[in-house]
């Protein structure tokens, strides 16, 4: 992630960029496969350092069998993807906020 010129996290902000983070790729995640198809859907976000932040985020899709067919991996990228912008907002957000 790019240099945006944020102060240290307080730990709610961490939280809640993890939140945001984990909501974006799951709903990402619904968007494009039926709840009733996903077999297990677990997402990971991890915020460490202070500057850089680091940000990691890994989306784990499981299909039920009807899905046999359907390669969840592209979707997987796509929804950390949507993870990652999700974040990367609200730390612009902080980053503004700072700079007043």
């Amino acid at each position: 992630m790019e240099e945006l010129g944020i102060p240290p996290l307080t730990d709610e902000q961490i939280e809640e960029v993890c939140r945001l983070a984990e909501e974006a790729a799951r709903n990402y995640v619904y968007s494009k496969i039926q709840k009733k198809h996903v077999e297990s859907l677990n997402v990971c976000a991890v915020v460490e350092g202070e500057k850089p932040v680091n940000l990691e985020i890994e989306v784990d899709v499981e299909l039920d069998s009807s899905m046999e067919h359907f390669d969840p991996k592209p979707v997987s990228d796509a929804a950390a993807k949507e993870a990652f912008k999700a974040a990367e907002a609200y730390l612009r957000k902080i980053a503004c906020h700072s700079q007043r």
